[in-house]
């Protein structure tokens, strides 16, 4: 069920903040190609470190690769520890779609339990999905909440 309800608040944020998915979306990709980077900083100095002929010390291209990667990974680090701040405050405001994600889990699996009363009753997970989001699009508001009633909104984000 967590996995469904995962997606399905992928899904609903998707929906209802874009912005905010697609900043979570950018976030994981930076933290990838961060991590690319420093495996390809790490290989390139051990390639050179491997091939170096003589005193290392001497080997000025050598020091020069090193202090670079260094200062690289220094920077890489610092942006990483930037990115975890934004990835928590990212999360917070997510966790605000939370109930409707588990309801929607919820939902799925008593439908999807229904095909024990008949097999007429059996329903796919991109039907479902196609539900949801239909109903989501029918919800008064839909996109602007200006029209959903003060008492019914789904409430502040999460501090």
């Amino acid at each position: 069920e967590k996995g469904l309800e995962d997606q399905l608040l992928a899904l609903v944020v998707d929906h209802e903040r874009p912005d905010l998915q697609e900043q979570a979306g950018a976030l994981v990709r930076q933290l990838a190609e961060y991590t690319i980077t420093l495996k390809e900083l790490e290989d390139s100095l051990l390639f050179r470190l491997a091939n170096a002929q003589g005193d290392i010390l001497e080997d000025i291209e050598l020091i020069e690769n090193l202090e670079e990667t260094k200062r690289t990974a220094v920077e890489i680090e610092e942006k990483v520890k930037q990115a975890k701040v934004t990835e928590v405050s990212i999360s917070k405001a997510r966790e605000v779609y939370r109930p409707v994600a588990a309801r929607g889990s919820h939902v799925y699996f008593l439908i999807d339990n229904l095909n024990a009363l008949d097999r007429v009753y059996h329903y796919s997970m991109a039907n479902y999905v196609a539900i949801l989001k239909k109903g989501m699009d029918m919800t008064p508001g839909g996109k602007d909440e200006s029209a959903v009633p003060a008492n019914e909104r789904l409430g502040e984000e999460v501090d």
